[in-house]
C-alpha cells in the first residue's frame, strides 16, 4: 500500500513542479506550490502509517498550519498586486521596487 501512496505523491509532486515552472499566472503558481506541499504531506503520512510512527504525522500537521498561514498571506498579496497592476502575470512583478 505504501508504494501506491508514494507513486501518487510523486505524480502530484511532478504536476506541481511542471505547473510552477510552466505557468506565469501567480495564482496558478501558488496552487502548484500548494500541490507540492500536499504531495510531501501525503508521502509523510504514508511513511508514518507504514512505520507505525506518529512523528511524521505531527510534521505534516505543522506543514498544513504553515500552508494555511501562507494562503492568507498570499491572498492578501494577490489583492494588492492586482489593485496596483490590474494583472497577475508574474512577468510584471520581476523587479523589486520597480515603478508602475
Amino acid at each position: 500500500m505504501l508504494k501506491a501512496y508514494m507513486v501518487l505523491s510523486i505524480i502530484l509532486f511532478s504536476i506541481g513542479v511542471v505547473g510552477l515552472i510552466s505557468r506565469r499566472n501567480i495564482i496558478v503558481m501558488y496552487m502548484s506550490v500548494e500541490l507540492l506541499l500536499n504531495a510531501v504531506n501525503l508521502s509523510l503520512i504514508a511513511i508514518s502509517a507504514d512505520l507505525a510512527d506518529s512523528s511524521a504525522q505531527v510534521i505534516s500537521l505543522v506543514i498544513i498550519a504553515i500552508a494555511a498561514s501562507e494562503a492568507a498571506l498570499f491572498m492578501s498579496l494577490f489583492v494588492v498586486l492586482f489593485r496596483n497592476r490590474a494583472s497577475l502575470d508574474a512577468n510584471l512583478f520581476d523587479m523589486l521596487g520597480s515603478k508602475k
